[in-house]
């Protein structure tokens, strides 16, 4: 067990005669590896994209309320009585009349 441990440490199951049968299972775990490694960065390069993405939505429905708002309170009644008054034009007094418009048969 002692001499195995040695062996493994030196590094002569590298170089032994059977060591090709060790080296494509080095380089099949090293090539594992790798790809685990590239589809992690990939996942981390996703997340930040996703989180920027919700970032930006949520400016962009921020500014979709604000400018709701902005254009609710314009359209009242009295804001728009005031713009109004600005250009010399005044609510009538005199309520309004339906006119009736009889068929000729």
């Amino acid at each position: 067990m002692k001499n195995k441990i040695y062996n493994i440490l030196k590094g002569t199951f590298l170089v032994s005669d059977d060591s090709f049968k060790n080296w494509r299972i080095i380089l099949f775990i090293s090539a594992l590896a790798i790809v685990m490694i590239a589809s992690s960065h990939s996942a981390d390069k996703k997340v930040h994209e996703i989180a920027k993405l919700k970032n930006e939505v949520k400016e962009m429905r921020s500014a979709f309320v604000d400018g709701r708002s902005r254009l609710m309170r314009l359209k009242m009644e009295s804001s728009v009585v005031v713009k109004m008054q600005e250009k010399g034009l005044v609510p009538s007094v005199i309520p309004p009349k339906k006119i009736k418009v009889k068929s000729q048969n």
